[in-house]
C-alpha cells in the first residue's frame, strides 16, 4: 500500500528548498541484501526532484527483488535498472552494473546535474542541500573521482587476466595465467575510489567516446576495475 508506505515512513514528498528544487541529483543505488537497510538509506536520501536507479543483483532472492519492486512502484523517479548483473565483489559486474543504471539515466525525463553511486550499507552524513552547496562551492562543472597514478602494489590488478566465478553460495574472482596487454591509448591507468560524483556530460562522454569504450572493453578481465575506470578517463586531457 503505497500511501502507507510515504506516510509511515515519512518520505520527503516536495522539495525543502527553491535552490534543492532547480538542482537535481541523480542516484545509482547497487543493493543485494538486507531490505531495511535499503528503505532507511532511500528514506535518507529521497528527494522529489532527484531520480534514483537502483541496481538489484540478479542472484539476490525472489521475494528479494519482489519487496524491492513494491516499493520502487510507488515512486515516479525511482526506477530498477532494466538490464542487471550477476555482480562478482572485485568483478567487472560491478562496474557494468554502474554503467547499465547511467544509460538508464541518460535517457531520463529528469534533467539531473550530477550522479553519486552508492551501495546498499551506506547512510548519508549530509543533507540534500549540504551536498548541492559542496558540489556548488568547490566542484561546479567538474567530477569527483579521487585517486593517483597506479600505485606499484596495485600493478597485479591489470597485469594478468581475472575471470569471474559465478555462484549462489559464493562468488568470487580469480586470477589466470594470462598477461594482460597494455593499455589502449596508451592510457597512464589511476587508481582510487569506485564512489563518485560525476555530472552528466562527464557520464554521456564515457557511455559515447571510443577511448571510454576502448578502456572498458580492456578492463573487462582486471581486478575491481571500478576502482580504475572513472578515475583515469577523469583525468584524460580536455
Amino acid at each position: 500500500n503505497c500511501s502507507t508506505v510515504l506516510k509511515t515512513l515519512h518520505f520527503i514528498t516536495r522539495p525543502l528548498s527553491t535552490e534543492e528544487g532547480n538542482f537535481s541529483l541523480a542516484y545509482i543505488i547497487t543493493i543485494h541484501k538486507e531490505l531495511e537497510m535499503f528503505v532507511r538509506l532511500l528514506r535518507a536520501i529521497y528527494m522529489p526532484q532527484n531520480i534514483y536507479c537502483i541496481h538489484v543483483d540478479e542472484k539476490s532472492p525472489k521475494d528479494y527483488k519482489a519487496a524491492v519492486q513494491n516499493i520502487v512502484n510507488c515512486f515516479e523517479n525511482i526506477f530498477i535498472s532494466s538490464k542487471r548483473e550477476n555482480v562478482v565483489y572485485a568483478g567487472f559486474s560491478r562496474l557494468q552494473a554502474d554503467i547499465n543504471c547511467m544509460r538508464d539515466l541518460v535517457h531520463s525525463k529528469i534533467q539531473w546535474n550530477y550522479v553519486i553511486n552508492l551501495c546498499g550499507q551506506d547512510y548519508p552524513i549530509k543533507t540534500n542541500k549540504d551536498i548541492i552547496k559542496y558540489i556548488k562551492s568547490k566542484w561546479n562543472g567538474k567530477n569527483m573521482t579521487p585517486g593517483v597514478v597506479q600505485p606499484l602494489h596495485m600493478k597485479h590488478r591489470t597485469q594478468v587476466s581475472y575471470r569471474e566465478h559465478v555462484h549462489s553460495g559464493m562468488s568470487y574472482v580469480y586470477p589466470t595465467k594470462n598477461i594482460k596487454t597494455k593499455p589502449p591509448y596508451n592510457l597512464t591507468i589511476y587508481f582510487g575510489s569506485a564512489y563518485y560524483i560525476l555530472t552528466k556530460e562527464f557520464v554521456e562522454f564515457t557511455l559515447t567516446d571510443a577511448r571510454a569504450k576502448d578502456l572498458l572493453e580492456w578492463s573487462r578481465d582486471t581486478y575491481s576495475p571500478d576502482e580504475h575506470y572513472w578515475v583515469t578517463l577523469n583525468r584524460l586531457n580536455g
